[in-house]
Formats: structure tokens, C-alpha cells, sequence
């Protein structure tokens, strides 16, 4: 697979994907995209027992794990999908909450979204998340900065 980068972050990422068998994101070229990352403290994996501490949590991951592949963060992320467990679609609360997420970490940009509702979230350690967001980032700067730093995460 040459030219794809793979990763995981400290903590919970390796934990992940020695246990499920998969990467917290990989780069490809001048992209990074992002695994589902829900709303679990990075160190240890509990998932937040607030809705909306999650939400805020999950936003939190995604930019921590697009940091750790090299690139700036949600400024870069161009696509989002979110899966919700269908409960908390309706749930005005967690909507608010989520919107509110992506003003803060988006100020200057309005990424597309894809929603969806889904009966459950999660396997192992991250059994109970009610939320799970995906992305695909642009960073065309960080694929030399990259192979310089050899930014990788085993």
C-alpha cells in the first residue's frame, strides 16, 4: 500500500486498533480521513455518560487525530458524517449541541454533512456512544511536512 500513511493515536487509538484491527486515519496524499470517532476520553476509552459532553468530546477527537497525522485540524475538514443513534435525531438538545460544535470548530467554513440515524453505535470498549463522526480533511501543506517529520504512529 505504498503511499498511504496510517494511524493511531496514543492511548485509546492504539488500544483500538489492537483490539478491533483498525487505524484512527490514514493519509493519503494531500488527504486525511478520519475513522468514526465518538465521544471516549483518548487515554482511557469511557465514553462520556453526558449527550452532550460526547458531542463535545467527539469534535475534540476528530481534531486531536487529525493533529496527530500531521495536519491543522477542523480548518482542513471539507466532509462530515455523522451517525446518531436514532433516539437523540429528534432530541433538540443534541442537535443544538452539535450544530453549535461545528460553528466552533468550523468559524470560517460550512463543511458538507451527511446525517444519519442508526439503531447502535460501537463494538467493544465503545458500546453505548450515541453519536460517531467521520471526515476527510485537505491538507496539500502537511504531505511534505509529513515526509520529513516521518509522522507516524505505530
Amino acid at each position: 500500500m505504498s503511499g498511504l500513511k496510517f494511524y493511531a493515536y496514543p492511548g485509546q487509538g492504539k488500544v483500538l486498533r489492537g483490539h478491533l484491527w483498525y487505524s484512527q486515519a490514514v493519509r493519503v496524499g494531500d488527504r486525511i480521513e478520519i475513522s468514526g470517532q465518538g465521544g471516549w476520553d483518548t487515554e482511557t476509552g469511557k465514553i462520556k455518560t453526558d449527550p452532550l459532553e460526547e458531542i463535545d468530546q467527539a469534535f475534540a477527537n476528530v481534531d486531536y487525530t487529525l493533529k496527530h497525522t500531521g495536519g491543522k485540524g477542523w480548518s482542513q475538514v471539507y466532509k462530515v458524517n455523522a451517525y446518531v443513534v436514532e433516539a437523540e435525531m429528534d432530541n433538540e438538545a443534541f442537535l443544538g449541541r452539535f450544530i453549535e460544535n461545528l460553528r466552533k470548530w468550523c468559524p470560517d467554513h460550512q463543511p458538507s454533512l451527511t446525517a444519519v440515524g442508526v439503531s447502535k453505535l460501537g463494538a467493544g470498549d465503545s458500546a453505548g456512544m450515541r453519536l460517531e463522526l467521520e471526515v476527510v480533511a485537505h491538507d496539500p501543506e502537511g504531505v511534505a511536512v509529513t515526509a520529513e517529520k516521518q509522522v507516524a504512529f505505530s
